[in-house]
């Protein structure tokens, strides 16, 4: 079954915890699956979130919601930091947790500003990405690479359950590193069209390296209001000040209306194989947001359960 989640930031980073729990609360009864968080150091102006310290307060502050960060910039920090930090979250929430990751690039000084070569951010990715697989066995690692050198290494306790590590990005380099590290693929600024072809191509690269991904997920920034014009001009004056882009920049990966306009459109990606799909909700309050991405998920989630029963599955 088709899962739909929702992403907020802002909302769950406040010091009252009876406030971050109503947001979550309110998520939950309304029977969405999932929470997704954002992760930056320092975006544009300085802005940012840490997505690992978000997820937390997620996993702590509800019992049964799941949490995915989609995507942390795992290039910018260390292995064993990385890793260390994920086995703590394991404990306390096992199985409840999904790790997104991303090579970053929007803001190319929060690369460099965070110590890192923006010409090798995909080469230093890759091997965090191989060692922090290997950390999260419990085994002794030694490594002499590029980036890292580790001596016999190790980060006890394992996850009792495997954490999915899932990539973000497009593109050859996307493919490639799913194919090999990752357990899935997350979109995002992506069409169903695209989204299509990136999943068949994946897994094709994947099937000759003997692995085969299986989570295939991907963020959707929506406008949404019963009024479809109040929709189209919320998600606007949001993408201009977030990414100063007018709107017939993104609005071929944007959609925007009613809850049912915005269902059918994201109804595309479910055909293209997407198992998960978080909703970016740009609506007049919180809560609206979250009453309106409810509603698509019942609309996503009955037309996926019509379609498998006309096609006999």
């Amino acid at each position: 079954m088709i899962k739909v989640g929702l992403s907020v930031h802002e909302s769950l980073l406040v010091p009252d915890p009876l406030l971050r729990r109503g947001v979550l609360n309110r998520a939950a009864d309304a029977g969405l699956d999932y929470v997704t968080v954002g992760d930056h150091i320092s975006f544009h102006d300085g802005t940012g979130f840490d997505g690992l310290i978000s997820a937390t307060s997620i996993l702590s502050s509800h019992d049964t919601l799941e949490a995915v960060v989609g995507v942390y910039l795992l290039g910018l920090r260390h292995p064993m930091l990385a890793a260390r930090q994920l086995s703590t979250l394991a404990q306390l929430a096992p199985g409840r947790l999904t790790l997104g990751v991303g090579v970053g690039g929007e803001d190319r000084s929060e690369i460099s500003n965070s110590g890192v070569d923006p010409r090798t951010r995909g080469r230093r990715l890759d091997e965090t990405l191989e060692l922090l697989r290997a950390l999260l066995t419990g085994d002794a690692v030694t490594h002499d690479g590029e980036f890292f050198q580790l001596d016999n290494a190790r980060i006890l306790p394992p996850p009792a359950v495997p954490i999915p590590i899932v990539i973000g990005g497009k593109g050859d380099s996307a493919v490639r590193r799913t194919a090999k590290y990752g357990d899935g693929w997350l979109g995002i600024f992506c069409s169903p069209r695209r989204f299509r072809d990136t999943r068949e191509q994946i897994l094709g690269a994947a099937e000759e390296l003997g692995r085969t991904p299986s989570d295939f997920s991907v963020n959707v920034w929506c406008g949404l209001d019963d009024d479809p014009a109040v929709a189209v001009e919320l998600i606007s004056a949001k993408m201009q000040s977030m990414y100063h882009l007018p709107r017939e920049k993104f609005q071929h990966v944007a959609p925007a209306g009613t809850p049912r306009q915005v269902a059918e459109w994201l109804a595309e990606f479910v055909s293209a194989g997407a198992q998960s799909i978080t909703v970016i909700p740009v609506a007049r309050s919180e809560d609206a947001g979250i009453d309106h991405a409810a509603a698509v998920r019942e609309l996503l989630i009955g037309a996926h359960a019509e379609t498998a029963i006309h096609s006999g599955a």
